[in-house]
């Protein structure tokens, strides 16, 4: 029998790494609350003209990448690819524009079928932000401080926000025309891809990672130069406002992203953290996105960030950096001790807080230890006979090397108040 295995592009995560997962996602939720977003919950899997029209058919997504099937009432869904358009169309399926602009938040999988590589998998999981209803810079730059507001948290190295415009509905075709131009020239000289891209969308072109583009790609014109004069405003509004929030940045005239959707501002922040410049967030505005799934005309600006990727790039960071121990290691020497160590460890769960791991193993007291190690426990009580006879239970800081032996009668008490002693020692 061949043996089961998690498919190509997937991955389990498991204790104790699933522990990393659940205090990213809380620091996620709680920077996002803390700037007044609210969590949204879309279906893993929608209708497949949702992404078609969302994410735009000339895009890679759409082209190449998305899990695609018809479901027993032949209907076309589409395991979700990407955050923002399930936003948008649950936004307009409950009508939350009726009440005002919405700040949303997400944390959850998306799908994409493409080479499993470091930190990119066809099951990937992303944090991302959504904002609705203004249309002013104020909101691009508020959607890059609450980025930026996360991974300063982590103390990230090397982190770089790069910042473009991709211009409106009014300059866009004049760099279209500016692009055609450029590009035309070498058509047989371009890779497969951006051959057939071309004519339809020649901005794709500039998102290309064929080295065969990267010369042409190198030397296009840039949107800058071509920006009416309220696409100009408005990013100089964001400028400003980055440059009050003391948000450094670099202006970066290649940075189109891979959606149709995005208009006006658009970013990436990358990190060093990894060795060579890697993107862990990206995003923009796209004021065009709403309408175009059937609802008024919204202004909207928002980011989503891959989990897996930003893990890695905290990895690397702490590299050498031992994680801080956490928790109690209780170690019952003999079933005796057990039977009293067991309502021992729930009452000192449900006062102190902390996890308590006990194993209800006869073990030596070294196999007790490195099971305390493995699960990062901090402190350790040990109970055997000997402790039994006396009434008396064993308190040992894990990290210190140091121990003290507390009255059996009381000892909840005791523990907790040694604990936030030693604690408020550090």
């Amino acid at each position: 029998m061949n043996r089961l295995a998690a498919p190509r592009g997937t991955h389990d995560v498991l204790p104790p790494r699933s522990a990393d997962w659940n205090r990213l996602e809380a620091h996620a939720r709680q920077i996002a609350e803390s700037f007044g977003y609210g969590e949204i919950r879309t279906p893993t899997f929608e209708a497949t003209e949702l992404f078609v029209r969302g994410v735009g058919e000339t895009t890679d997504i759409v082209e190449k990448e998305m899990y695609t099937f018809q479901d027993k009432g032949d209907r076309s869904m589409t395991l979700r690819p990407e955050w923002t358009a399930p936003v948008v169309r649950a936004v307009l399926e409950h009508s939350l524009l009726a009440q005002g602009p919405q700040r949303l938040y997400y944390i959850g999988s998306i799908f994409r079928y493409e080479r499993p590589q470091a930190g990119r998998f066809r099951e990937a999981h992303q944090f991302g932000i959504e904002c609705f209803g203004f249309a002013g810079p104020e909101a691009d730059a508020e959607v890059i401080g609450l980025a930026t507001t996360l991974l300063g948290r982590y103390g990230l190295s090397g982190v770089t926000v790069r910042l473009n415009s991709v211009g409106d509905e009014v300059c866009r075709p004049r760099y279209r025309e500016a692009l055609l131009a450029h590009f035309r020239p070498h058509l047989a000289e371009l890779s497969a891809d951006s051959q057939s891209r071309l004519e339809r969308n020649p901005l794709r072109i500039l998102d290309s990672k064929s080295p065969a583009d990267a010369p042409f790609v190198a030397t296009a014109p840039a949107f800058l130069d071509t920006l009416c004069d309220d696409c100009r405003v408005h990013f100089d509004g964001v400028r400003r406002y980055l440059d009050e929030l003391g948000i450094g940045y670099e202006v970066d005239p290649r940075i189109v992203r891979g959606l149709d959707y995005y208009t006006r501002t658009v970013f990436e922040i990358t990190s060093t953290a990894l060795g060579a410049q890697s993107t862990v967030c990206g995003g923009g505005r796209y004021d065009g996105l709403v309408s175009s799934l059937g609802g008024p005309p919204t202004a909207a600006v928002g980011f989503g960030l891959g989990l897996e990727r930003f893990l890695m790039m905290v990895d690397a960071a702490q590299d050498g950096t031992p994680k801080p121990r956490r928790g109690i290691q209780a170690i019952a020497l003999g079933a005796a001790a057990r039977a009293q160590l067991i309502p021992l460890a729930g009452r000192l769960r449900a006062q102190t807080g902390l996890p308590v791991f006990i194993d209800y193993g006869d073990r030596k007291l070294t196999a007790h230890f490195k099971l305390a190690d493995r699960n990062g426990a901090r402190w350790a009580l040990i109970f055997g006979d000997n402790e039994l006879a006396l009434g008396e239970i064993v308190f040992r800081d894990l990290e210190q090397r140091a121990e003290r032996r507390l009255p059996l009668d009381g000892a909840v008490g005791r523990i907790a108040q040694a604990i936030v002693e030693e604690s408020t020692d550090e």
